[in-house]
């Protein structure tokens, strides 16, 4: 039990997928405008990282570490997490239609988002048990999610502050992230 809970402080502070590994910077940048679409993103990223992650492993431990395939690791991951994705999509138009407008085309980047592809790597990479597995993905998940929400707050309130006009728009907004993480740097040094 002590051993989950450091994999999930670990990957939500001190190994933040968006502020320290820098995975999954353009739904970071892209969907960070407004709170209300950063819960949705972060939702729908935690879903489809979760359910990723729990078919990924299964897929290297039963099929494609007993019969040699590890070769085919990225290309059957890249496959699940696409497939997944389409599901969410076609989810998100019947039951909530108007996140799905205001998602637009950040949705479909969750195939690309290589932080839900990082999740499923790096499970197998750190040789994590099953449920080891599902703890890290959803902690990550966790972790994309406050780097979104903290990201959208700024964000937000830097829409009501007098920026100089050459900072205005993406510079300020690099800036801001840049801070943010590295305020997030300062968890590296956490040992558990």
């Amino acid at each position: 039990m002590e051993n989950l809970i450091v994999i999930a402080i670990t990957a939500i502070l001190a190994e933040n997928f968006v502020l320290s590994k820098f995975l999954g910077i353009c739904p970071f940048l892209g969907v960070s405008k407004k709170l209300h679409t950063s819960v949705g993103m972060g939702a729908a990223v935690t879903f489809v990282m979760v359910l990723a992650s729990i078919v990924t492993w299964c897929i290297q431990k039963f099929l494609l570490e007993p019969f040699g395939l590890g070769y085919l690791q990225t290309i059957a991951f890249i496959f699940v997490i696409a497939s997944l994705v389409q599901f969410v999509e076609m989810a998100l138009i019947k039951l909530s239609p108007h996140l799905y407008e205001s998602l637009g085309i950040y949705l479909p980047l969750i195939t690309t988002n290589c932080a839900v592809l990082g999740s499923a790597l790096l499970i197998q990479k750190n040789e994590y048990s099953f449920i080891e597995g599902i703890v890290f993905a959803f902690a990550s998940a966790v972790g994309f999610t406050l780097a979104l929400l903290l990201f959208a707050g700024v964000r937000e309130r830097l829409e009501e502050c007098d920026i100089p006009e050459f900072m205005k728009g993406f510079p300020i907004t690099l800036i801001s992230a840049s801070l943010i993480s590295l305020a997030f740097f300062g968890f590296q040094g956490l040992k558990f």
